[in-house]
């Protein structure tokens, strides 16, 4: 389903995020930026070896105690068909009260921050910190499409996807778009 935001699209879709051919994707990262499980291990996986390297890099220079949550840092796509990665550190939820909301936007907009940075004009993100991390997927979604529709009003990005894995969150999110934005 697309919408117009500004003089950009949103489009959410079912799917799998290491398949998308956006820009680049952002990676709902840990904040050792060694890859792990879900959308995480996927996108190691199939993006291959270049994406550690870069992120072990990354580990040595500018993150050596890793990557904080809200922050984003961004690697080549490898074997991906995006040519960016964009790895983000969302919070782990423990029951909203410890600032999650906060950090889940920075989150977002970080990425969407680095993509403006690098000239991108696409990219595609998956459903952060609602996986492992334990985040809520209604609240969640709120806050990533809050996120996005404010930088979209000001940003140069041309689309921005949300990737939902299976048909349950991706009715749900498409609900909350709906309300969102009219």
């Amino acid at each position: 389903m697309e919408f117009r935001v500004g003089a950009a699209k949103l489009i959410i879709i079912e799917g799998d995020i290491t398949d998308q051919d956006t820009d680049a994707i952002v990676n709902a990262a840990n904040s050792s930026l060694m890859g792990g499980g879900g959308v995480d291990g996927a996108i190691h996986r199939k993006g291959g070896r270049k994406i550690v390297e870069e992120c072990l890099e990354i580990r040595k220079t500018t993150y050596k105690e890793g990557l904080p949550p809200g922050q984003a840092v961004v690697t080549s796509g490898g074997n991906l068909k995006a040519r960016f990665v964009i790895h983000a550190v969302g919070p782990v939820w423990r029951g909203g009260g410890y600032g999650e909301e906060g950090v889940l936007f920075e989150a977002y907009y970080n990425s969407l921050r680095l993509c403006e940075q690098k000239g991108l004009t696409s990219v595609s993100f998956p459903a952060i910190s609602t996986g492992a991390y334990g985040y809520p997927f209604d609240e969640a979604c709120r806050v990533a499409l809050d996120a996005i529709i404010k930088f979209l009003h000001r940003g140069k990005l041309k689309e921005v996807r949300l990737v939902l894995y299976n048909e349950k969150n991706f009715s749900s999110c498409l609900r909350l778009a709906r309300q969102m934005l009219g």
